[in-house]
């Protein structure tokens, strides 16, 4: 399990350093280099509306890998999504500015983030898999916390080499291709990711149902067609991770840098911080969902997200960098209270036969609510001299629709589950498309 578990997380933190690499180049540089026409504003909007495309395209990602998956095996996606999502990384290392192409530059910045996207889809999927279905069940929730740490683990390497070339280059060097650097390092990433990934086994589930016949013949339109409720509870439960995850790690970037005048080193530096404790604190909470359940750590995540986004957006107002880092911290501490045990809870929701598209497309799902418009919306709502007063209010608004749509999830750890023994389970699991786990 160590050794199935290390290579999950090591391949999910690649793929995600080449997704997060590009929504900080979004928040620094990207706006004036291929939107130069456009004022401050718009130009910012614009990167990050190109930043949106990535999560738009995770979706399709997750149907494609996923019917890979389902039919052809966890294995062939961990492979192919990390080879898709690396090339595209170094791809968008290479397109030349807007001073040079033209018009050619920002579409071929859009084309290349979908592709990011379209990889990064179905990567998530495959990496869950690989550990929950090898792990015993009352182990389950922190094996399958391995690859909820890669996000943390890829921003950190992400932004920490763009800290390091934005503290050792002037601003003209930085914009003229420090940025590109970490664009181009993530081929070296890939290549190590796919030798960690050259031996991995195929899981136990899948080797049964090909034994079997059971295989589906058509994943997505089986989960549409039998499970379309649990899709969308699904999806809009995790939009509340994504919103609060990308409003203090990506627009709150842009916001300290553009309009409190804090140096873009500084606020790399409290949102690195803000991360590393959320990553450190993955395994431990995912212990919590074995002991107790998934579904009250979910609730209780996005309870304490609605009540903590005005802190938030107040110590991020301070400009101090240690209330700053506090604000971040609060923030991502209510994320990963729920982001820590989905890694087993959305594949618990559905049946091994189309485990690997439900799982990752209402993973997905929930990234286009949350992810992709946090920044846009928020970059919109800051607008202006005086405190961003509505980005707390759009964001404990999202906290409460997913706080509802938990609610209306059931409880799928096996161990918690036969210990409740409480009349009515099964039936309550039944309304909502849950398949207990083969």
């Amino acid at each position: 399990m160590l050794r199935l578990a290390s290579a999950s997380l090591a391949g999910t933190a690649i793929e995600f350093y080449d997704f997060f690499v590009y929504g900080t180049a979004a928040a620094l540089v990207l706006g004036p280099l291929f939107f130069p026409s456009f004022s401050p504003l718009a130009g910012s909007l614009a990167a990050f509306g190109t930043f949106g495309i990535g999560f738009l395209a995770r979706p399709l990602g997750s149907v494609l890998f996923g019917h890979i998956g389902d039919r052809h095996g966890r294995r062939p996606v961990l492979l192919g999504s990390l080879l898709l999502t690396g090339v595209a990384t170094v791809a968008v290392g290479c397109v030349p500015s807007y001073a040079s192409i033209g018009a050619a530059a920002p579409v071929l910045l859009v084309l290349l983030r979908f592709l990011q996207g379209l990889g990064l889809g179905g990567e998530w999927g495959g990496a869950v898999l690989l550990t929950a279905e090898h792990a015993p069940e009352e182990r389950r929730g922190l094996w399958s916390s391995f690859p909820q740490m890669g996000p943390a683990a890829g921003f950190l390497l992400a932004n920490g080499l763009m800290l390091a070339l934005s503290s050792t280059l002037g601003d003209g060097q930085f914009a003229a291709w420090g940025w590109r650097v970490p664009f181009w390092a993530a081929g070296l990433l890939a290549l190590a990711g796919l030798w960690l990934r050259r031996s991995v086994e195929e899981t136990p589930q899948f080797r049964a149902l090909a034994e079997t016949g059971r295989r589906a013949d058509a994943p997505l339109t089986e989960v549409v067609r039998g499970h379309w409720r649990l899709l969308l509870l699904t999806g809009g439960a995790l939009a509340t991770g994504y919103a609060v995850f990308y409003a203090a790690t990506t627009w709150s970037l842009a916001y300290a840098t553009e309009h409190l005048g804090v140096h873009r080193s500084v606020m790399l530096a409290c949102v690195m911080a803000a991360v590393a404790v959320k990553g450190l604190a993955t395994p431990a909470v995912a212990v919590l969902g074995d002991r107790y359940g998934r579904r009250p750590l979910c609730l209780a995540g996005c309870a304490a997200s609605a009540l903590w986004m005005f802190p938030f957006v107040a110590l991020l107002r301070t400009a101090e960098p240690l209330l700053m880092t506090l604000g971040l911290l609060g923030a991502l501490l209510g994320m990963v209270t729920m982001f820590a045990v989905v890694g087993a809870y959305l594949p618990e929701l559905y049946a091994p036969r189309i485990r690997c598209t439900g799982a990752a497309v209402g993973y997905n799902l929930g990234g286009v609510l949350g992810g992709a418009l946090t920044p846009i919306v928020a970059t919109a709502l800051a607008d202006g001299s005086g405190p961003p007063w509505a980005v707390a209010v759009y964001l404990t608004a999202i906290a409460l629709v997913s706080l509802a749509c938990f609610a209306l999830l059931p409880e799928t750890n096996p161990v918690v589950v036969r210990q409740r023994k409480a009349p009515g389970a099964d039936a309550e699991a039944g309304a909502a498309g849950a398949t207990a786990p083969a």
